[in-house]
């Protein structure tokens, strides 16, 4: 019974993505191709095929990544453009297509591995969805160590740019001050400034896409203070003099604040971790008590109200012991 539905689930689920492909990803195929051969038509009406050989081409190109046909099923709400939008800055190569389709498969495998283990689907669907979900965990655990480290550079590269404005240089010089003297992620998001500046953007469009990438409130407002400064022609460098200042001051604050609740931190991540532990001991010393839990539907109830609780245990705790300054 159990290997004509896995079979049965096999073949709906393979008529389904083929379908799905079929519909979304097929007709963007060929606008892509109609688009590519009146790119050439143009090139060749130009006479300019012989030259382009030679350089680099300026049309952005962006990969589609191999499960982009997935991606597009599942791209309901704008979640494929937050996803890529937290890759990127996470400075990561993957596409949130790719990261999206490993998710999803990584779900169906797990859900069809659990279920010669756990009779509860219910239970199968928690295990799986949380295992499936280390991907974005890994790419939220790195953009948010990313965004921290560009937040401590933010004050240095402030008094940088500040130095540079008082030597007589003008906005464009002491952007560039900054993606020539600064360290990576800095230096880095910097030089995607001066890129598109050289390509043809406005300094207004380029420093909203840096906000854009990297979005901190202290650096929205570096940003404001430049955008005022080139419409108004005021005096921006005492303003950002005081930003400068008022950044180290808070991220004095914050670091402080960590050190007092060192304790508190530690005992709620002892707590949280407890049942966790508790839990694998007495699943080695004494399966029948975990067994109870899994194979009986009482006790998966309760079990699935456990996990449930932890969870959301986990999310609070989490929230009182971190503190935003």
């Amino acid at each position: 019974m159990l290997f004509f539905f896995l079979v049965a689930f096999l073949l709906f689920s393979g008529a389904f993505f083929a379908a799905g492909y079929y519909v979304f990803a097929v007709p963007e195929k060929a606008a892509a191709g109609t688009l590519q051969q009146r790119l050439r038509e143009l090139r060749a009406r130009n006479g300019s095929n012989e030259r382009r050989s030679s350089r680099a081409d300026l049309v952005r190109h962006e990969d589609r990544g191999t499960f982009a046909w997935l991606g597009e099923l599942i791209s309901g709400g704008g979640a494929i453009q937050s996803l890529q939008k937290r890759i990127n800055q996470a400075d990561m190569k993957y596409r949130a297509a790719d990261v999206a389709g490993v998710t999803v498969l990584l779900f169906v495998g797990l859900f069809l591995i659990l279920g010669f283990f756990i009779p509860l689907m219910a239970l199968r669907v928690i295990f799986s969805a949380l295992l499936a979900f280390i991907p974005i965990f890994i790419i939220n655990r790195k953009r948010a160590a990313r965004l921290g480290k560009f937040e401590h550079q933010l004050p240095d590269s402030i008094d940088l740019f500040n130095r540079s404005m008082r030597a007589g240089h003008n906005i464009q010089s002491g952007l560039e001050t900054i993606a020539t003297e600064s360290a990576d992620p800095m230096k880095q998001e910097f030089k995607k400034v001066m890129e598109e500046m050289s390509l043809g953007s406005t300094l207004d469009a380029a420093l909203h896409n840096l906000g854009e990438r990297m979005p901190l409130i202290d650096l929205k407002f570096f940003i404001t203070g430049l955008i005022l400064q080139r419409q108004t022609g005021a005096n921006m460098v005492a303003v950002l003099e005081n930003l400068s200042t008022l950044v180290r001051e808070r991220l004095s604050l914050q670091e402080k604040l960590k050190a007092a609740t060192a304790q508190q931190r530690y005992s709620a991540a002892l707590l949280c971790g407890m049942p966790i532990v508790f839990g694998l001991v007495l699943w080695f010393m004494k399966p029948e008590y975990i067994d109870i839990l899994v194979n009986d539907e009482t006790g998966s109830m309760f079990f699935i109200y456990a996990i449930c609780s932890e969870i959301a245990g986990i999310l609070v705790i989490r929230k009182m012991s971190s503190p935003k300054i």
